[in-house]
């Protein structure tokens, strides 16, 4: 990262900019493969052995790597819709931030078994100790601490880790690649690191006592060793913390350290992953639903679940034939069943889309159908992706994650299914043509930006370039203002849209500017003015049309005086922030029968909406505006040439005199004004609140002591009501 050449961080702007902009996939094998010669030695050149994998079976991991950046929050939430488990990468400098906070809980919701990894502790200022706690603190879990650092000295360079479970130490040598380390055994420690050995023991106490608060089995392995914490194998204690990890009820997370820059401590938490964190078999079922009907991917393998939609009161007629084959019959030819959770648009290979296996296999040039579109895709290319590079494979098998090229329609969220036998026009048999894995939810936009092209000849290449954007990154929302006429593409922060822009111009090679949005802003009368009378006539497709009215608009400054009526007023009605009413009461017995009542009401009452719509000083619609209209039946209407759209007509013009008259005097500009609620530490109260009331030109109505920040939130995960946290820090 430090150097721009993270094999995961491969887009110039990730490069040159130093952080994570997009999620990328990569695949190994932990231990490595056997061909590797250069990890197998047990020693290297001086003698220096190497770090050996406790485990002898080889596995694949499928590893993703997410930002960390709260504006792109979306790339961590599609990946965690498909993982299995999770390793939170913490500064060992910084602590836990305000984003790991969210990225935590964002975790919890799909609910991930998690590991911890303090990074950075080769950097001056970092605390181990003080992040474990703020584990605690602001995670609100039980930190099962499995290493400890080891500073040469006590107080010296960070040089390698104490292995809690196993009672030893590894250390790294200065200057080295990572690769080489040495294995230390309690006893052997050096008389000036005894220290190191003590906190390794007392750590093995704290953590065997904080397993036997959550887990029997190890309670059971204490008691049979008497008590001596010292003697329980290593073995029963990684049993105990992967079932801890794997419970949903333990909160208990596993704590390892390291610097990744030097590779220290990098090969013993693999070892971890492998351990501690679960394999696809292990996770919970997923989420499906079929109709109406929900319930898990097993139960619709099974038959159970199918069975159960096509018996439902509501089958239609089309399920009928279905309905008298059996189930599992149905379910004989269910291929395959997988998430799309990711779209890259690529140069040379077209769109990429990314997909997890939850059932079944996919095998190359299988015919998916996508059951959001109800569209069949042919699979053309399988690929396991290695960040940027790729390799074809010929299938992809349930629990996997990789590429299929050729889909033109697919989307993120979008479940993909394989059917053998399935109609080419109509798909599956219902009802599993509407089967759905748990969609990805995308959170809401909270930055905007107008986008306009250059020229009217580049308007279709633009739309294209942002649908193609779009596709990929459904964080990105495009919408029109009605008000304004800009066409707005919103975010989830500054950064986003920033990197959005580049990749707009920079990538696509659209030819669009982007730039500030035009804040609609309302418009105030300050003055009332006097009664304005217009008259409208001219001819309207061929027929002249004739009308009159006279107006008054007032300005109303209080809530209440905005919703109350006037006595006088045969017709009011409260809209778009103001007032109108209409007085025609005491000249019913002399208007024309082709004009009834609602017809004039409403004629007139478009009119005046209409003349409020734009201010006369500054253009901005009028708000906080009564406009009192009457209308003199001898003087004002001219038989049947006054018509509704005369009269509407007559109405705006009138209205807008008044406006004329009343902003001679000036106007207000009315800004927007939202009422916030903010959460923050007392530590941080007075920065903030100077912030709002000085720089940010805001009005704290409040200061009130909430009971916790967490009591507001579900402990469960659930904090998508609330935006990304702030680090103040920043």
């Amino acid at each position: 990262v430090d150097d721009g050449s993270t094999v995961t961080d491969f887009l110039p702007a990730e490069r040159a900019r130093g952080v994570t902009i997009q999620s990328a996939a990569i695949s190994f094998h932990w231990p490595p493969p056997p061909e590797r010669s250069d990890h197998n030695p047990k020693t290297q050149k001086g003698g220096t052995p190497l770090l050996q994998p406790s485990s002898e079976e080889p596995h694949t991991i499928s590893l993703i790597d997410t930002p960390g950046h709260a504006d792109f929050t979306f790339e961590v939430v599609r990946s965690l819709r498909i993982l299995d488990g999770a390793v939170c990468i913490l500064d060992g400098v910084a602590g836990v931030e305000a984003q790991t906070e969210k990225v935590w809980y964002q975790a919890a919701q799909y609910k991930i078994p998690k590991i911890v990894y303090v990074n950075k502790l080769d950097r001056d200022g970092a605390a181990f100790g003080r992040t474990i706690r703020e584990v605690a603190s602001r995670l609100f879990v039980w930190p099962a601490v499995c290493q400890v650092p080891w500073f040469k000295g006590g107080k010296g360079r960070f040089c390698g880790v104490g292995d809690v479970v196993n009672l030893r130490a590894f250390r790294w040598p200065e200057g080295g690649d990572g690769k080489a380390v040495e294995t230390l055994s309690l006893n052997a420690l050096p008389d000036d690191e005894a220290a190191l050995g003590e906190e390794i023991r007392k750590a093995r106490v704290a953590l065997i006592e904080l397993l036997s608060e959550h887990d029997e089995e190890i309670v059971k392995t204490v008691l049979e060793k008497d008590m001596k914490h010292m003697e329980i194998p290593a073995d029963d204690i990684i049993s105990s913390l992967r079932r801890c990890v794997l419970s949903r009820k333990s909160n208990v997370v596993p704590i390892f350290a390291g610097a990744s820059l030097r590779n220290i401590g990098v090969q013993p938490l693999l070892d971890a992953i492998v351990h501690l964190l679960p394999n696809p078999t292990e996770v919970p079922d997923p989420e499906v639903s079929v109709g109406r009907t929900e319930g898990t991917l097993s139960d619709l393998v099974s038959g159970r679940m199918l069975k159960e939609a096509i018996e439902a009161p509501t089958i239609p007629k089309s399920r009928e034939r279905l309905a008298k084959r059996p189930a599992m019959a149905v379910m004989s030819n269910f291929a395959a069943c997988a998430l799309a959770f990711k779209v890259v648009h690529d140069t040379r290979r077209g769109a990429l889309v990314y997909v997890r296996v939850y059932s079944g296999s996919i095998r190359k040039g299988m015919s998916l159908y996508n059951t959001n579109l109800q569209v069949f895709e042919p699979t053309q290319r399988l690929l396991k992706m290695y960040a940027s590079n790729s390799v074809d494979i010929p299938y992809l098998d349930a629990g996997q994650i990789g590429v299929i090229t050729g889909l033109k329609h697919a989307r993120t969220g979008d479940t993909l299914i394989s059917y053998i036998g399935a109609n080419s026009k109509n798909g599956p048999p219902e009802p599993l043509n509407t089967l759905q894995l748990r969609p990805i939810e995308v959170p809401p936009a909270v930055f905007f930006s107008s986008v306009e092209s250059l020229n009217l000849g580049e308007e279709k290449s633009v739309k294209n370039a942002l649908a193609s954007m779009i596709r990929e990154d459904p964080s990105l929302q495009l919408s029109e203002d009605e008000e304004s006429g800009q066409r707005l593409l919103s975010g989830m922060g500054e950064f986003h849209l920033e990197i959005a822009r580049d990749r707009l111009v920079n990538d696509l090679k659209a030819k669009a500017t982007m730039g500030k949005i035009d804040i609609s802003y309302r418009e105030a009368v300050l003055h009332p003015s006097t009664p304005e009378t217009a008259f409208f006539d001219r001819e309207i497709a061929g027929k002249r049309g004739r009308a009159g009215c006279t107006a008054s608009v007032f300005p109303i400054s209080e809530t209440k005086d905005l919703e109350s009526t006037l006595d006088d007023a045969d017709f009011s009605i409260l809209e778009d922030g103001n007032r109108i009413s209409i007085n025609l009461s005491s000249h019913a017995d002399k208007l024309p029968f082709h004009l009834p009542y609602a017809t004039l009401h409403t004629a007139l009452k478009n009119g005046a909406l209409s003349a409020l719509s734009r201010g006369i000083n500054h253009g901005f619609p009028i708000r906080n505006t009564h406009v009192s209209i009457s209308l003199d039946p001898k003087t004002q209407i001219f038989d049947t040439d006054t018509t509704p759209v005369a009269l509407s007509s007559a109405a705006r013009l009138a209205t807008k005199a008044a406006l004329r008259n009343a902003s001679a005097a000036g106007s207000a500009i009315l800004e927007h004004v939202m009422h916030v609620t903010i959460s923050t530490d007392e530590a941080s109260l007075g920065a903030v609140a100077n912030d709002i009331s000085s720089t940010r030109g805001g009005h704290i109505v409040s200061l009130d002591d909430e009971e916790a920040v967490e009591s507001t939130l579900d402990r469960s995960g659930s904090r998508e009501d609330l935006s990304a946290p702030i680090d103040l820090r920043k």
